[in-house]
Parts: structure tokens; sequence; C-alpha cells
């Protein structure tokens, strides 16, 4: 079986929640394996910001992509635990989808991957027209 050798999150516009006060971006974590296929393993991320429109207008393309990072990461630490905690059990919570798939993976190696991100065509001609 193919190893995992990256992580991408895929980033697109949700044009339906998006207006001049609001940005809303969908966000999809794949693993990319050896064999150059690619593995789903979070599609039910994304987030939204608020403000006015030249607030919004100024949001740099590497922010975008921090946000996507953080919000297919690891989630803060509640009810008495750790970052650390949080952390493995996000990364052993996607090996094991990788593991239902045939891909024989540990969490820590999850989590040493690059992890890249990709604007899709519509945020990347939103980010374009500001």
């Amino acid at each position: 079986m193919s190893a995992v050798t990256r992580l991408v999150t895929h980033v697109e516009l949700d044009e339906s929640a998006t207006d001049a006060r609001r940005l809303s971006v969908d966000a999809r974590l794949e693993a990319v394996l050896e064999d150059g296929r690619s593995l789903v393993l979070l599609d039910d991320r994304g987030w939204s910001s608020s403000g006015p429109p030249e607030a919004l207008s100024q949001i740099p393309v590497e922010d975008i992509e921090l946000d996507a990072r953080t919000v297919v990461g690891p989630d803060e630490p509640y009810d008495g635990t750790t970052y650390a905690q949080m952390a493995a059990d996000h990364w052993n919570h996607l090996a094991r989808v990788l593991q239902r798939q045939g891909v024989p993976v540990e969490g820590r190696e999850l989590e040493r991957l690059p992890h890249d991100v990709v604007l899709g065509e519509r945020l990347r001609a939103w980010t374009r027209d500001r």
C-alpha cells in the first residue's frame, strides 16, 4: 500500500454565504499518497469572517491559509484536556480514517507531514478582485 506523503487542505468560497460584509469558506482535508491518489480525511469544515467591506478586502491570502490549517487541525482543549491530548486524539482519528481505507499510518506520522493549502478557483478570484 502507498504511504502518505503530505496533507492538503482545499478551500473554496461559499458563495451562498458570502456577501460584501461576510466571507465564508469551505475546507476539505485530504491525504496525498505516494501513488498520487488523494483520500478525504475531513470534508465538513469551514469558517466565516464578517465586518466592514473594507476590512474583508484586506484579508491576506496568508491569513486564509493559516485559518484553513487551523479549522482542519486539532481543536482547542476543553474540560480539563490539554492541547497535547487534543492533538493526539485528532491525529489518531485521522490515522484511523486512513486505516479504514487500507492505508497503514500512525497519528504521529500524519502530524509531521507537510501541509499545503490550495485555494479553489472562486476563492482565488475573490482574492484577486478585491
